[in-house]
């Protein structure tokens, strides 16, 4: 007799709008690749998996940005990105693409 197990697959998928298409249009080569990599990182092991990669230093902001997330992609730029989930589809939606501020 075969037992039926139940398998709950997650899959995440990494969104942006035409507006951050436009800042990683002006982004330097190797941020742009940089950028690409964590997307196909994301979408193929998960974001619980890549959150662990200690490159990428992602961590939940706080005050004004609390509930945004970042990621390192160099030490000048950032990722910030909100999650979303729809059933079994998780949505990592990026909302800026950018060099860190650190006067803020």
């Amino acid at each position: 007799m075969y037992s039926c197990e139940k398998y709950i697959i997650q899959v995440w998928r990494v969104h942006w709008d035409r507006r951050v298409e436009k800042q990683i249009d002006a982004l330097p080569a190797h941020i742009v690749g940089s950028f690409y990599d964590w997307v196909r990182a994301v979408e193929r092991d998960g974001m619980e998996s890549v959150r662990r990669l200690p490159g990428y230093h992602d961590e939940g902001l706080k005050g004004e940005l609390k509930g945004v997330r970042s990621v390192r992609l160099t030490k000048a730029y950032r990722v910030l990105y909100v999650e979303s989930v729809d059933g079994n589809l998780k949505i990592a939606y990026v909302t800026r693409v950018s060099k860190h501020d650190y006067e803020k």
